[in-house]
């Protein structure tokens, strides 16, 4: 009865499937801030033609972006705890969808920093309920491949935008001038909102009725993002007032991330204590932050990396940083397949991510002395970018599946949520920190190097990690 039950398409597929496609769709708005700022650097055009610094200006806009990201993820999963993972999967696209929309329709910094942030906050609650939702409706001797193909949907959204983002711009330049640069946000977020409301229809259960509870959830997280919102801006402006600079400010960001943990270990402390003192869970969290830092040096000065060690136009520069995104779509389901494999093991997926790590640290410094040696054969580089992009992907699954066994049943959505908290403090370092060594030193050498001992901590501290033979904490 159970084979038969396991043959053909079942409902867990359609609900990959769906999310697949949000990760797709609000992976590629977020991701278009890092071309359209390499853009207008290289165009000399909008907020950034008289910049001193634009590297590290540049960087700060995304920073600021994922200092909104960061703050809602602990939120986004208590919420989806209670409320449930669906309904803040959808208010998370619909959210992302319309403020990427209303960020092409405006013209300033300060709008723009507010839009993104705002577009920061409502997408932060995603990936604590996907990654429960996923957990919760498939069987767990699939549990790392459905991770992994779910994940696939971010790569495709990277590589879209990466590539794409230039194309876009350059088609809308005839008719929009210097404001090229609003088109991608203008189509893409008009594709998000329709994909959010196809995901809503699709995700609804079926042959029963729930609650929606769509109003009482997003009250609930525009409460926290406002307030989340003005502190953000607040930062900004005090600190642009002062005339800091821009990795100062970000540190001063990260600091938020702090307060808020403060806040949930006072506020919340007894009831989610279980995913806030358990050190496995600890030692991940923190060890997440290189992953992080990795995926949105790349993803955000991918493309100017390329360029700056010979890769021609910014185009081609950004299709051969492409090939490290793309990589996911298969990376992400393999991983998850392997750890699946060997997750009956004692410690079995802590030491395929112990692996993982250890050779990808290993293919970032090989990239990185290439590159610096003054190779610039986009075929060798893409092969390089590919190979260790399968292999960064392709741990995030294996990582997201360890937590899920190791977070009690209950409290998934919060232990995925302060994953996320803890980590994206790399996202929000990464972009300014990196843009600006390369502001001060000319070359973006010593951030690639950077990249690489991050990802060599991160493998050590894995290796502190301790479990048993899989088995999941139901209480």
């Amino acid at each position: 009865m159970t084979v038969q039950k396991e043959k053909g398409w079942q409902r867990y597929h359609t609900i990959w499937l769906m999310l697949f496609i949000g990760w797709v769709v609000s992976y590629a708005d977020r991701t278009l801030t890092g071309p359209v700022v390499t853009w207008m650097i290289t165009n000399k055009v909008g907020f950034l033609e008289a910049a001193s610094n634009p590297h590290a200006l540049g960087g700060l806009l995304g920073s600021l972006f994922f200092a909104g990201y960061m703050l809602t993820q602990f939120p986004g999963g208590y919420f989806g705890d209670k409320f449930g993972y669906r309904t803040i999967v959808v208010i998370s696209i619909f959210w992302a969808g319309i403020t990427t929309l209303l960020t092409g329709l405006t013209g300033g910094l300060v709008a723009f920093i507010a839009l993104r942030v705002f577009t920061g906050l409502g997408e932060g609650v995603l990936y604590s309920n996907d990654r429960s939702l996923v957990a919760e409706v498939t069987p767990p001797d699939k549990l790392g491949l459905g991770m992994g193909v779910v994940m696939g949907g971010l790569t495709v959204g990277l590589s879209a935008a990466l590539v794409g983002t230039v194309y876009l711009i350059e088609w809308a330049q005839p008719s929009m001038g210097v404001n090229a640069w609003k088109a991608p946000f203008l189509i893409l977020g008009t594709v998000t909102i329709i994909a959010a409301f196809f995901i809503r229809k699709a995700l609804k259960p079926q042959g029963k009725i729930v609650p929606e509870n769509y109003g009482k959830a997003l009250f609930s997280l525009l409460k926290y993002a406002i307030v989340f919102l003005v502190a953000i801006m607040s930062v900004y402006f005090i600190t642009n007032a002062l005339h800091l600079n821009d990795v100062l400010i970000a540190i001063i960001l990260t600091c938020l991330a702090f307060v808020l943990i403060a806040f949930i270990f006072i506020k919340k402390g007894n009831e989610v204590s279980p995913i806030l003192r358990d050190k496995n869970l600890v030692l991940i969290y923190i060890s997440y932050i290189a992953v992080l830092w990795h995926l949105w040096f790349y993803g955000f000065w991918g493309g100017a990396v390329i360029k700056d060690f010979g890769g021609g136009t910014l185009a081609s520069a950004l299709l051969v940083i492409s090939f490290n995104a793309i990589a996911g779509v298969i990376g992400f389901p393999l991983g998850g397949k392997i750890s699946d494999m060997v997750a009956h093991k004692p410690n079995g997926r802590r030491n395929v991510l112990i692996a993982m790590e250890a050779l990808l640290t290993v293919f970032i410094f090989v990239f990185a002395a290439y590159v610096m040696s003054g190779g610039h054969d986009s075929v060798v580089q893409s092969v390089i970018l590919f190979v260790s992009g399968l292999i960064f992907f392709a741990l995030q699954a294996v990582a997201h599946a360890l937590t899920s066994e190791i977070a009690p049943v209950h409290l998934r959505g919060a232990a995925f949520g302060m994953l996320n908290l803890v980590s994206e403090i790399g996202a929000v370092l990464s972009p300014v920190i990196s843009g600006a060594i390369r502001d001060s030193s000319g070359s973006w050498g010593t951030p690639l190097i950077l990249d690489g001992v991050l990802m060599g901590i991160s493998c050590i501290m894995i290796m502190g990690v301790s479990t048993k033979i899989a088995e999941n904490k139901a209480g």
